[in-house]
């Protein structure tokens, strides 16, 4: 059986929080559905259907894993989504807090002879705009590395290597006070009892008080 736009926005979660969470084996099907924005019910019901298409192995009451074949067409779609993404920003110049949106509709449709096309016009690249790897065309890609911004000591200097692209408003944000991937920073101090992260941007002199919502959306190295 094909798989569908949905069940591919599936495979793609499932391939997604799993390099979010590398130690769990199984991705839970609370998290598929939170990522999603579906009913737990709604979710196990797809998981279920996804198991017995050979793409993933559902364990009931836990979630999932993919299978080869899943995790497969979950890096195709994650290619043609990265790809529109960074073609949408570099020759349309449309804002990078916009191509997320516009490449969830457009990655289920894209062929591969238009992929192949982007790619090359492209130079073949390797991250997209919020640095994001992009898998090969044959779908190998490299796991993601660095460690969310909160998770760095008072003091360190670090470079932002992605950000979180889900959410507009997170990301504009970001783009006015300059945190984009490349860009150095210095964690000056951690307000007190999970408080604020006070950051200061190479090149600026304002310091920013960070959430540490916000600051789990960026990863740095």
């Amino acid at each position: 059986m094909k798989a569908t736009p949905a069940s591919q926005d599936y495979l793609k979660a499932l391939c997604q929080i799993g390099w979010e969470r590398p130690d769990d084996a199984v991705v839970g099907t609370k998290d598929v559905a939170d990522r999603l924005g579906v009913s737990a019910a709604s979710a196990t019901n797809m998981l279920k259907k996804l198991g017995s298409m050979g793409l993933v192995d559902h364990q009931p009451y836990r979630g999932a894993a993919l299978t080869d074949g899943g995790r497969k067409i979950a890096l195709e779609v994650i290619r043609h989504h990265r790809l529109l993404e960074t073609y949408l920003a570099e020759a349309l110049g449309v804002p990078w807090e916009r191509v997320h949106d516009e490449a969830e509709v457009l990655e289920h449709v894209l062929s591969e002879d238009l992929e192949d096309r982007i790619a090359a016009t492209l130079g073949d690249p390797s991250f997209d705009p919020h640095g994001h790897p992009i898998p090969t065309k044959d779908g190998s890609m490299p796991e993601p590395t660095g460690r969310p911004l909160w998770d760095a000591r008072d003091g360190e200097q670090v470079a932002v290597t992605r950000v979180r692209d889900h959410n507009p408003a997170t990301l504009t944000y970001l783009a006015e006070v300059g945190i984009r991937p490349g860009a150095n920073l210095e964690i000056v101090e951690r307000g007190p009892v999970g408080g604020p992260l006070f950051v200061k941007i190479e090149g600026a002199d304002e310091i920013h008080a960070f959430s540490r919502e916000l600051s789990e959306s960026v990863w740095v190295s």
